[in-house]
């Protein structure tokens, strides 16, 4: 949790933990629906999500954080896990 002295402490505080939440789902690869409950209703999670999504949150935390780091140069991963079907692998074969 974040320490603030401010008065919209709660709001603050919630908003960490909806992004907490984001990022799990995201990083763990899990449906919305499958969000452990501390992060708060998977409805509000996929909310914000898309909500902040539209409005290019994610695109500037991950453009500000690449500034950071100070190399010039792209570096991706992709993640992706994909299962073929059995038969997948002599479609191509004649």
């Amino acid at each position: 949790m974040i320490h603030c002295p401010a008065v919209d402490c709660k709001a603050i505080n919630e908003r960490g933990r909806v992004l907490s939440g984001i990022i799990f789902i995201n990083r763990n690869g899990l449906r919305w629906r499958d969000a452990p409950k501390e992060y708060g209703p998977y409805k509000t999670l996929y909310n914000r999500w898309k909500r902040w999504s539209d409005k290019g949150v994610f695109a500037r935390m991950m453009a500000g954080l690449a500034a950071e780091h100070g190399e010039e140069k792209t570096v991706m991963i992709d993640a992706t896990y994909l299962k073929a079907h059995r038969t997948a692998t002599s479609l191509g074969v004649k």
